[in-house]
């Protein structure tokens, strides 16, 4: 099979290509080479022309930004995709990475389905959700193959500094290096669903398998919700931090995540047509994250 995958160089990216290198022939231009921001449907359609690729993977995006800019990064380049690849290759699939934050507000305790309400809170979730009704139009008027991934919080190497645990792990290795017992944090009394994003990458191949997925969105998490001090509190225990962690202040974007207390995935949609499941455990996740953060060794050791 051959894949045109977009956004390689990111976060989610750069596992996804891994991954899917084991299996298939896989092509990611650079954003200088195609910027799909910036691209015209001309210059998209040109470059689908010449690779001629069996499916197309999505995993570029943004997590930070302004209303504007999010909806250029995820709903705009979408509408572009649809329409270069019923022009150049309306056979091959397209496979996008969307967001939980697409469902809005979950009751707790509810495992949300993907035929769900979807209603989302902030600027964010409204453009992700607004791509996949643009994927889903697209299916049903017959002009594309193609799936949404909804993931849910994916944990890993390479997290992003805009993220929760990836800002975590950089102040554990500070404090730890400085022999640190206390670490003040903002944490919110919110739940998440944390996929290991060796599970993302594997939950892509399985989406470019099916000859007909016999739906469009499938949710992509662990089936399992944890409450935001408790997954701090085990990123501290794989770094070996045995300090204190107390109330600090909160980033600049965490009113957005407190909007939505919980978050849990039903993946029976997912097993079912996809035959996939996660595999990873989310200790073993959170020590891939400190593993990957810590590259420096500790001089001081941190007790309380």
């Amino acid at each position: 099979m051959n894949v045109l995958l977009f956004g390689a160089s990111g976060f989610l990216g750069r596992h996804i290509r891994q991954r899917l290198a084991e299996e298939m022939t896989v092509h990611s231009p650079t954003r200088q080479e195609c910027d799909l921001v910036t691209v015209d449907v001309r210059a998209l359609t040109a470059l689908l022309t010449k690779t001629r690729p069996d499916a197309v993977v999505v995993a570029a995006g943004r997590i930070v930004g302004s209303g504007h800019e999010f909806v250029l990064a995820h709903t705009v380049v979408v509408a572009k995709l649809v329409e270069a690849m019923a022009l150049s290759t309306p056979g091959a699939r397209l496979v996008r990475i969307g967001s939980a934050a697409e469902y809005g507000v979950v009751p707790h305790g509810h495992a949300v389905r993907e035929d769900d309400a979807a209603d989302p809170v902030g600027e964010y979730g409204i453009s992700h959700l607004a791509a996949t009704r643009l994927v889903e139009r697209a299916v049903t008027a017959g002009q594309l193959d193609a799936v949404v991934l909804r993931v849910f919080n994916p944990v890993g190497p390479g997290m992003p500094a805009g993220n929760l645990l990836g800002r975590t792990a950089t102040r554990l290795r500070e404090a730890m290096a400085h022999g640190v017992a206390r670490l003040p944090l903002g944490l919110h009394d919110t739940w998440r669903d944390y996929v290991d994003v060796r599970d993302i990458a594997a939950a892509v191949s399985a989406a470019l398998r099916p000859a007909s997925p016999g739906a469009v969105v499938f949710n992509v998490g662990s089936g399992r919700a944890v409450g935001t001090p408790e997954v701090v509190r085990l990123l501290a225990d794989a770094a070996g931090f045995r300090g204190e962690i107390t109330e600090g202040d909160f980033a600049p974007d965490a009113a957005r995540s407190a909007a939505v207390s919980w978050m849990c995935a039903d993946l029976t949609r997912t097993a079912d047509l996809l035959g996939w499941s996660p595999r990873h455990a989310l200790a073993d996740s959170l020590a891939t994250v400190w593993a990957d953060v810590d590259g420096c060794p500790r001089t001081r050791p941190v007790t309380v």
